[in-house]
Parts: structure tokens; sequence; C-alpha cells
């Protein structure tokens, strides 16, 4: 059984790393409908849809051409890389909608973005480098 630390992961976006992450997160579900009928013993439901969305902290780089990209409302292809993306790596991928957009600055400590995305069809994975 293999676990990893966090500090292999990486988020891309249209190909190029985003520089300066500290953290991101992936949730992928499914939409359900009841179809449990008269006489059941236990509820039963099909599944209908699926989605996922995420977010990444960074610490905000002006310069970075990942960051620059994820303006609000934008369309970005996304990669979430959980153990690095060295060759035989994990990783999931998918065209996403920024939602939000936030930067937070405080006198004692870095300037930190924060992005949420919103997938626009399949996320695909996992798949490996």
């Amino acid at each position: 059984m293999a676990n990893h630390t966090g500090q292999y992961a990486l988020v891309k976006v249209g190909g190029n790393t985003v520089a300066e992450a500290r953290s991101w997160s992936l949730d992928v579900s499914a939409e359900t409908v009841d179809d449990t009928v008269i006489g059941d013993t236990w509820n039963t439901h099909q599944v209908t849809l699926k989605s996922w969305m995420g977010s990444a902290e960074v610490y905000w780089d002006e310069a970075d051409t990942a960051q620059s990209a994820c303006t609000v409302g934008s369309s970005i292809t996304l990669a979430m890389y959980p153990e690095g993306a060295d060759s035989g790596d994990t990783y999931w991928t998918g065209t996403a909608t920024v939602e939000k957009w936030t930067l937070k600055g405080t006198h004692n400590g870095m300037v930190e973005a924060s992005l949420s995305f919103k997938g626009n069809g399949a996320l695909t994975g996992p798949s490996t480098v």
C-alpha cells in the first residue's frame, strides 16, 4: 500500500505548473434519484449526473503564467497531480471554469490567492504520466 506526502503534489493549468502552490482539493460527486417502490424493504437509488469541482491555494505571483490564466469566468485545462509529475505518477485532468478568485494579504504574512473551479464536462483519471 502506498501513501504520499503533499510536498510533491502539484497543479497544472494549460500544461504549466502553478507556481507557489500551497494546497489543492478535488471533489467528485454523483447525483442520485430514489427508485424505491412499494414492497421494498431497503431504499434504492440510481445515479444520474456526475460533477467535479475543487480549489487551489497559492502564494500570489503575478509573473506566473498558470496563475495569470485563472481569471474569473475563464475556461482552463486543469490537471491535479497528488504524487508529482514523474513518469508513472497518477493525475486527473479536465476542462474547468474558474468560478472564484480571492486575493488576501496580511501585515505579517504572504499575499495569498485562492482559486475555485467547477468542472465543465468529464474528469479524466486517474491517468498516469
